[in-house]
């Protein structure tokens, strides 16, 4: 099941639930792709065809930030967020317990490295078979390294709209498998990068939290998610 936001659709899932259906696509024969949306790739969505695109042909879409569910909220509708963070922690977890091979790309040398080790301290049995920072041209010499091992599920970490671009178009070159953008996951696993207190979490308020310790994000958020919602207004008053 889904619901319709400014002409695309979000699943309409638990966090259980997305779990399974993850599951199932990591199961499934061919490439999946989960995107965990937020109103800045709405945003990018209305200014690049070929966005709007990856996320109508993405085999997951899963409501991510406060942002969405508020704007879910204006047109009368109510879905659960599914924080993509928590989400891929979850997968990683699943895949320990099922051997399941992990790869996992994005951000700083020294942040993937430091990631990677602390999630296998965390995670006993966490098979992860290939990883590589964010800094790299050749995406088809990093697409014939990750054929080359395999993974079943693969986390990447490039910022959008480039993790969701370089993911569409792995769908036509790579063994199956579930591949999730993950934006700035990597920076809280290795621990640069201090995530909100649990209450934040709860409220869906890690995004204020983050713009408060981290003010150059500001002007991501700003106009952004005002915009967002007034569009969803907009939108709303047309049907």
């Amino acid at each position: 099941m889904s619901v319709e936001l400014l002409g695309f659709n979000i699943d309409d899932l638990t966090f259980e639930a997305g779990i399974e259906k993850a599951k199932q696509l990591i199961d499934s024969p061919k490439v999946s792709q989960v995107i965990t949306i937020n109103p800045e790739m709405f945003q990018n969505a209305e200014k690049d065809p070929a966005f709007a695109n990856i996320v109508n042909n993405a085999e997951m879409v899963i409501a991510d930030g406060i942002g969405i569910e508020l704007g879910l909220r204006l047109t009368g509708k109510r879905i659960q967020r599914i924080p993509g963070i928590d989400f891929a922690k979850k997968l990683l977890k699943e895949s320990a317990q099922n051997s399941i091979p992990v790869a996992i790309i994005g951000a700083k040398e020294e942040v993937i490295t430091k990631a990677v080790e602390n999630l296998k301290k965390e995670i006993s049995g966490l098979n992860i078979v290939y990883s590589h920072n964010g800094y790299f041209n050749n995406d088809e010499e990093i697409y014939c390294q990750l054929k080359a091992k395999s993974p079943k599920l693969i986390l990447v970490a490039l910022g959008s709209p480039r993790q969701e671009e370089f993911i569409f178009n792995a769908k036509k070159v790579l063994n199956p498998a579930l591949m999730i953008g993950i934006g700035g996951s990597l920076d809280v696993w290795s621990g640069y990068v201090k995530r909100a207190p649990r209450i934040f979490q709860i409220l869906g308020l890690e995004w204020l939290y983050r713009t408060v310790t981290q003010p150059s994000r500001f002007k991501r958020i700003f106009p952004t998610l005002p915009m967002f919602l007034i569009k969803v207004l907009t939108y709303k008053d047309k049907i």
